[in-house]
């Protein structure tokens, strides 16, 4: 199965994404920001980063941008899994490469599907 990064700065999140994607048999890393995102990505290659909008120190919309602009992550599918409902944020997110946008709270169900479809 696929190696999936998760980016939230809330633990319970983390761990409710973590236990819906091992119950299919991902492999899953969790980092609290956007900052602990990149350092545990450095040499390091996903399948899929689902990362929260707002967390502190670094954001979603940064950290996405700053993994489009590494040679790695450029095609890399990214979800933003978030409350953020706002449509100039989901442009801003789309415009700065997100490959989806899901909306907390969320389905297991429905992430699952969501995870599937991007992986191919």
């Amino acid at each position: 199965m696929a190696t999936i990064l998760t980016v939230d700065d809330t633990a319970s999140m983390r761990q409710m994404i973590s236990f819906t994607l091992h119950s299919v048999g991902h492999e899953v890393i969790q980092a609290s920001d956007g900052k602990e995102a990149l350092k545990l990505l450095e040499g390091k290659k996903v399948d899929l980063v689902i990362a929260d909008v707002n967390m502190p120190n670094m954001d979603g919309i940064t950290l996405l941008k700053s993994l489009r602009a590494l040679a790695d992550f450029k095609f890399t599918p990214i979800l933003m899994l978030t409350t953020e409902t706002q449509e100039a944020k989901r442009a801003e997110g789309k415009g700065a490469g997100a490959t989806g946008w899901i909306v907390k709270p969320f389905n297991p169900e429905q992430l699952l599907t969501i995870v599937k479809k991007v992986l191919g």
